[in-house]
């Protein structure tokens, strides 16, 4: 989108929605935030730390904290916070259905945004909570019974997991788990295990993009044809991955695509988008039907997104969430997480005898995602005292540490959390 669109589109978000013809206080902060915007897109010729400094100078991380749990939640940058906080207070001023008609289009806008993202055609698009609620509106929404298979990964998210198995109970459908290798060498080795469970019974392969228990990325669009080729169905959990790297659903090939805002896609809490395939949104059923049901039905995805009253201001500030990645640049903030990811490796590799990783070291088997363990050593306790001693913001994941950095980090922060790990371990 060329810059005058994009101001035309913040624009909006700003002044758009004023009830008032004088600008108040917050609406000359978000304006200046709308110009902070300006200035990294100017930047973007630069490829170094300067402007990634500039980057994480966006994002309201108080100082001395390094956040490395994208894998579960992130911070917003201020363009986010400043929308969500201007609409609210608008809406909370006057809540009338004519001052509020205006989300009709600022929801329609943010749909049009998250399609461009995802490679998908708007229709094809819902606006919904999280991935949670995406993954189950499909694994309910299928009709499934007696005599069918759904092959999921063991490393699932419980709602790509779980839900299937409590569905099945209901519906009589069986579930098989597929086990990966756990140290995966190549593509190959991922793939050839969801080929050799796949069987003529099979209705519905489902599994997560990116692993959050081990970070290993699976080969989703070999995936997602090895299925089509077998008139199998495809969901694939992308909690891990909307955000973190590039995806283009129509080149990958699925019928279900989720994914969470809070996550790497640093946009507004509670919302997530769902992705359902052109010809597969008549047959899927939708959990929620409420008001504005049979308008609902004429407009694709949307069937899935009759949800009662939302928060109008969550919702419009996908679009600027999405708007923020594009002044950045997709493919350049793929490349930085990498890069982030195989600094932390290299730097716990180099600093920390005999860690480990459950975490591949091929770039091409991993996104975001680390996970590292160390011997004799407690991976809560140390998740707890790289928090609690080194303001360094991890997670817990088994006997191990993961770690999950950002765009709002820097190499130096990456030092400091290797050199955290190294003192607590006596390194």
């Amino acid at each position: 989108m060329i810059m005058h669109d994009r101001r035309e589109f913040l624009g909006i978000l700003v002044g758009g929605a004023a009830v008032a013809a004088a600008p108040t206080a917050r609406e000359s902060v978000t304006r200046e935030h709308t110009s902070r915007l300006d200035r990294l897109a100017g930047a973007r010729a630069q490829d170094d730390e300067a402007f990634w400094q500039l980057v994480k100078r966006e994002f309201p991380t108080r100082p001395g904290l390094a956040m490395m749990n994208a894998a579960n939640l992130c911070p917003s940058p201020y363009a986010v916070i400043d929308t969500v906080a201007r609409l609210t207070r608008d809406v909370d001023a006057d809540a009338s259905f004519q001052n509020r008609g205006k989300f009709r289009e600022l929801r329609q806008e943010a749909r049009r945004r998250l399609a461009t993202h995802l490679g998908a055609d708007p229709e094809e698009i819902a606006i919904t909570r999280n991935t949670s609620e995406g993954n189950n509106t499909v694994v309910h929404g299928l009709t499934l019974g007696r005599g069918d298979e759904v092959v999921i990964w063991d490393q699932n998210h419980p709602t790509n997991n779980i839900s299937w198995e409590v569905q099945a109970g209901r519906m009589g459908f069986t579930v098989k788990k597929v086990a990966t290798p756990t140290a995966p060498r190549s593509e190959d080795e991922l793939a050839e295990v969801f080929a050799e469970a796949l069987s003529p019974r099979t209705k519905v392969l489902s599994f997560s993009h990116v692993s959050n228990v081990s970070g290993v990325k699976l080969p989703a669009r070999r995936l997602c044809r090895l299925a089509r080729d077998r008139g199998i169905l495809t969901l694939v959990d992308g909690a891990q991955s909307f955000g973190a790297i590039r995806v283009n659903v129509h080149e990958m090939g699925c019928d279900f695509y989720t994914g969470s805002s809070h996550k790497w896609f640093v946009g507004p809490k509670e919302a997530g988008v769902l992705y359902v395939r052109r010809d597969q949104i008549s047959d899927l059923w939708a959990n929620d039907v409420g008001v504005g049901w049979q308008g609902a039905l004429q407009n694709g995805a949307q069937k899935f997104e009759s949800l009662g009253q939302r928060d109008d201001a969550c919702v419009a500030a996908m679009g600027t969430a999405q708007e923020f990645h594009s002044t950045i640049g997709i493919d350049r903030m793929e490349r930085r997480v990498g890069a982030l990811a195989t600094a932390v490796m290299e730097g716990l590799r180099q600093r920390v005898p005999g860690v480990t990783f459950t975490t591949p070291s091929n770039p091409q088997l991993r996104a975001g995602v680390m996970i590292f363990s160390i011997p004799d050593t407690n991976g809560r306790d140390l998740f707890n005292r790289l928090y609690s001693e080194h303001h360094i913001a991890g997670a817990p994941s088994g006997a191990g540490v993961r770690l999950s950095p950002h765009i709002y980090n820097t190499m130096e922060d990456v030092d400091r959390a290797v050199g955290a790990v190294a003192t607590i371990v006596g390194a």
